[in-house]
């Protein structure tokens, strides 16, 4: 299965590789036997970056799911008083361009707050990445109350951010809503009652990896 927010890109580097190989295909033996095997590789690529297998989540609302695959980069306590309004957990996950690139929701709950913030490409894994590269921010009130918050954040090679929810919106935890393009990272801002399960350096699936889970405060 491919993700539909990849179509494009895959019908222009196919258009683009078809071009090529006719072009090619007037010149030189040795210039067709090292052009087409570029292409192939190319079209194969482009295709292995827009994968999106399915997934099954647990069923347990009182987990918070990884929104995306990849590697925890960093777990640190922060200030958050963009949303939440208090000092939280912050758990990075870093996804490099071998990874899947669909986005996850990670808590059932209410959409409350969504803001996209244009800016920078930093490296994604770097600190600042979370303040200054283009972004976009959500609040999610989950049925018991407690506020959190998730954040995609571009990376150097990722130049675009995709989503389809909106303030308002009941989400379920483990349900597609949206992709970052070519290398990027994941941000989940964690109240003091969600107990941690994963550590730096653990890898994350998507929807099925349990970030942490809700305890009573």
């Amino acid at each position: 299965m491919l993700a539909k927010e990849g179509f494009s890109t895959i019908i222009i580097v196919f258009l683009v590789s078809a071009v090529a190989g006719v072009a090619v295909s007037y010149g030189p033996q040795w210039l067709q036997l090292s052009v087409y095997p570029l292409l192939v590789v190319l079209c194969g690529l482009v295709i292995f970056f827009f994968r999106d297998p399915d997934r099954v989540s647990p069923e347990d609302d009182n987990l918070i799911l990884s929104p995306a695959d990849g590697r925890v980069v960093l777990i640190q306590e922060v200030e958050e008083n963009e949303y939440i309004g208090r000092k939280v957990t912050q758990v990075s996950i870093f996804l490099s361009p071998l990874d899947v690139h669909v986005n996850r929701v990670p808590i059932t709950g209410k959409l409350e707050y969504v803001k996209y913030y244009p800016g920078k490409y930093l490296m994604a894994w770097e600190d600042h990445a979370s303040e200054l590269n283009e972004r976009a921010h959500f609040g999610v009130m989950h049925p018991s109350g407690m506020k959190m918050m998730f954040k995609q954040i571009t990376g150097f090679l990722a130049r675009r951010i995709v989503y389809h929810i909106g303030e308002g919106d009941e989400i379920k935890a483990g349900d597609r809503f949206g992709i970052m393009k070519f290398g990027s990272r994941m941000d989940l801002l964690l109240p003091e009652n969600v107990k941690i399960r994963v550590k730096k350096g653990d890898r994350t699936v998507a929807g099925e990896s349990v970030i942490g889970e809700l305890v009573e405060s």
